[in-house]
Parts: C-alpha cells; sequence; structure tokens
C-alpha cells in the first residue's frame, strides 16, 4: 500500500517534512487585510513586526473543505492513502473540514485528530512515518498514532504573556503582574485543550531549567526515540540551556530543535519554548 502521511502547517517539523516525505497543508495567516499562507509566504518575524507595529495579533484561518478535497484529490489521483495529522479539534476547526472532505474518498483518506499542536502534532506525525517506514498499513497506523495522543507530552513556558492576553487567555492583571514580577506559566494541552498550570518566577534560564526537572519527575517513563525542543525564535543562550538540561536528564536517541511556524507563533509570542515527548 503507497501510504502518503500528510498533516497541516501547525506540526511545526520544518525542513523534515522534506527529509520524511511529509506532505504540508497550510493554514491562513491574516494580517490586516492581506491574507498568507503559512510556511509558505510568511514567516514569524512578520507576526513580531505587526504586533509591534499594531499592538495586534494576527488572525488565523483553517483550509476549507473546497481545499482539503483539492489536496487529497491530487494524492488519490497519484495512486496514495492518504493518513492526514490536524491540530487538536479543539484549537481550530482544521480536523473537521479535513474529515468532511474525507468523506468523498471513502477508505482511500484518513483523518486523524492529534489533539495537539506543534510538534506535539509532529509527534504523533513523525510516528506514523516510523510505521510507515516499517511496512504497517494504514489501519494499523491510524490505531497505533491515535492510542499515543493521551500519552504525548504538549507544553511551554512563554517568556511574556503580551500574546497571550490579546489572545483571550489571561487577563490584564495577569499579564502586567507576570511580566513584572517575571512569572512564567507552564502551558500545557490536554485532551485537546490548553490550560495553565503551574508557574514558574525569575530568568527564562532559570525557569526554564525547572521546567524541564519537573517534566523528568513527571515522566519518570517515556519514548527514548525523539523530543523536540520547540521555541518561538527563541534566543540561542535560552535554547542552549534547554539542549543541555534535556541531555543532562534524560536519553533521547534525538533530539530536535524546531522554531514555530507562524500560526504558532501568533499565539504565544517570542521566546516561548517546549519540550515535547512520546511518555509511556
Amino acid at each position: 500500500m503507497d501510504i502518503q502521511i500528510t498533516t497541516d502547517s501547525t506540526c511545526d517539523l520544518g525542513a523534515l517534512c522534506e527529509s520524511r516525505n511529509i506532505k504540508v497543508m497550510p493554514l491562513s495567516v491574516i494580517l490586516g487585510e492581506r491574507s498568507y499562507l503559512d510556511g509558505v509566504n510568511i514567516c514569524p518575524q512578520d507576526i513580531f513586526d505587526y504586533f509591534e507595529k499594531t499592538g495586534q495579533l494576527p488572525k488565523t484561518a483553517a483550509p476549507s473543505t473546497a481545499d482539503f478535497e483539492e489536496f487529497f484529490a491530487k494524492l488519490v489521483d497519484e495512486g496514495k492513502t492518504v493518513i492526514h495529522y490536524n491540530i487538536s479539534a479543539r484549537s481550530s476547526s482544521s480536523n473537521q473540514y479535513a474529515a468532511e472532505a474525507a468523506k468523498k474518498f471513502k477508505k482511500k483518506v484518513f483523518v486523524v485528530d492529534s489533539k495537539a499542536l506543534s510538534s506535539g502534532q509532529g509527534l504523533m506525525v513523525m510516528k506514523a512515518c516510523d510505521l510507515r517506514d516499517a511496512g504497517e498499513n494504514a489501519q494499523k497506523i491510524v490505531e497505533e498514532t491515535q492510542a499515543i495522543a493521551p500519552k504525548i507530552n504538549t507544553s511551554f513556558v512563554p517568556d511574556r504573556l503580551d500574546y497571550l492576553f490579546k489572545g483571550g487567555r489571561c487577563s490584564r492583571m495577569q499579564m502586567y503582574g507576570a511580566n513584572l514580577l517575571k512569572i512564567h506559566p507552564l502551558i500545557e494541552m490536554r485532551d485537546g485543550q490548553l490550560y495553565a498550570d503551574k508557574k514558574y518566577r525569575g530568568s527564562m534560564e532559570k525557569c526554564i531549567t525547572n521546567y524541564i526537572s519537573d517534566l523528568r519527575l513527571q515522566y519518570p517513563n517515556y519514548d527514548k526515540t525523539r523530543a523536540f525542543i520547540t521555541h518561538s525564535s527563541a534566543e540561542k543562550k535560552l535554547v542552549d540551556v534547554a539542549k543541555k538540561c534535556v541531555e543532562e536528564l534524560f536519553e533521547f536517541d534525538e533530539v530536535i530543535e524546531t522554531v514555530a511556524g507562524s500560526v504558532i507563533t501568533g499565539h504565544c509570542g517570542k521566546n516561548t519554548l517546549g519540550v515535547l515527548f512520546i511518555s509511556i
């Protein structure tokens, strides 16, 4: 069976999409009156510049059902069986529209709600690629990847709360207090929805060190295949601190650094960082 793994652009896998033969459906990012395609003709710096100039966050839009039908049709016409992974259905209508489009192709297109975002979604996509390359059939790949959804640690720590405030995820008072007192909340995804959990205080380097130490305690058993350090254009010093801490506390076969795309960046702001992996 010729299986094509596809995903939407919120997976934040960067160059891995080409090396692992993953086709990507971009979401739209809207700055004022102009619409762009995530990962195609817009980059995170465009988001930072727009926010600094206007004080407003970009808007985002999922591809339509018709867009997904066209995307899937091209691959099915090439003889592919498609397995498509979306950002959490609780975060975007992308999954709903993809699932509706898949009905047109009977058993040639499977749509999976990752119940994650960013490289948490990417972990599921990469697992699907591993299974595909091992010769598993489509049904097996769908079942195994759906089974790991509750086991994916999707979490991150933002530097400032300006973007979360503008996005309605925290109050003005919480934003001012956090920025003044150097409080950095842990944001994590559970059952497809984002929650603010514990709070870290101090420099981002200190907070990221404590965050990764807490992850090690929270997840004593984990899939050692890979982990992602994903950040929204974070400072090199902060990324280096995260890499060193992960190397000291975990035993992953590979630790992959990726930079968040424009959709994810538009919700969390610059210098946000997360370490994402699959627990056992």
